[in-house]
């Protein structure tokens, strides 16, 4: 997927952790019109419409929401359309009574910031989420995503409509779905990994280095401050996901990344994953 996007022909950047089509669809945390928390398991196994949009107060937003919900009234019950924007759950309620909007549920990333860094959507110099189309199977895979390359145009409503009465007519197998690498829980008493599984390891993951083969570090440079904490925001975000946190010394434009793994007593392949997921986010 792009990185980055345009509106009005000026050049954004699209920050989070992409995921790729065949792949499980990353959890999200959303807020409802009654500011109660909303995640993917809410929706069990039906076909999941994602929709994203910038603002509801403006013309191609408000279109988009209304379209949607629209073509939900022709649609399955085994079909949920969910409109998401960082719009808050008391703008969100008035539009949709004033528009009449009950097929659809309308949902905000406005307090945890989850579904635009999970879907690689949150654009940096707006703090707002990209137009897109994401579509969720019923085993959570994530089967289509559009987005769309200037954030002043509307969807391709019918490229959406047509990938979706085919992922229904043809639902990929849960196992046929890609797996990307996740941190797993540690107990007390978890085998660290020997010097040289640290060394090999290691070998892949320019810039890490160790000193004592207990745990790694990296460290990471910006222009300015502000960048840094850009970027303590990204990795926090993805470490709360992994529930692997490493230490993060900031200092001013400069961010060392410190990881080990506690229960351990050394360093594990959960360290190794996120240096991964690190490396990736800093390079976006």
């Amino acid at each position: 997927m792009n990185k980055t996007i345009t509106f009005k022909g000026t050049t954004l950047t699209l920050q989070g952790r992409t995921p790729q089509e065949s792949s499980i669809a990353p959890d999200f945390k959303l807020t409802n019109q009654e500011l109660e928390d909303v995640d993917l398991s809410r929706y069990g196994n039906k076909t999941k419409v994602l929709t994203t949009f910038l603002s509801l107060d403006t013309p191609v937003c408000e279109m988009q929401v209304i379209e949607f919900n629209k073509k939900a009234a022709e649609l399955s019950e085994d079909v949920v359309i969910i409109a998401i924007s960082n719009d808050l759950p008391f703008a969100q309620k008035r539009f949709c009574q004033a528009h009449a909007i009950s097929q659809i549920e309308v949902l905000s990333d406005y307090r945890y910031g989850s579904f635009g860094f999970h879907y690689g959507l949150h654009i940096k110099e707006l703090n707002l989420l990209a137009r897109a189309v994401m579509i969720v199977d019923k085993n959570n895979i994530l089967r289509y995503a559009q987005i769309v390359a200037e954030a002043t145009h509307p969807p391709d409503y019918a490229a959406a409509l047509k990938k979706l009465d085919d992922i229904l007519n043809h639902p990929a197998p849960a196992a046929a779905a890609q797996t990307a690498p996740h941190c797993v829980p540690c107990q007390a008493g978890t085998p660290p990994l020997k010097e040289d599984e640290v060394k090999q390891r290691l070998a892949k993951q320019e810039g890490w280095i160790t000193l004592d083969a207990k745990k790694i570090e990296k460290t990471f440079k910006r222009k300015t401050f502000m960048e840094i904490k850009d970027l303590v925001d990204q990795i926090a975000n993805a470490c709360e996901a992994e529930g692997h946190h490493p230490t993060l010394t900031w200092t001013y434009h400069t961010l060392k990344v410190t990881l080990t793994t506690h229960a351990s007593g050394g360093l594990t392949n959960n360290d190794f994953i996120i240096a991964g997921i690190v490396d990736d986010l800093a390079a976006a």
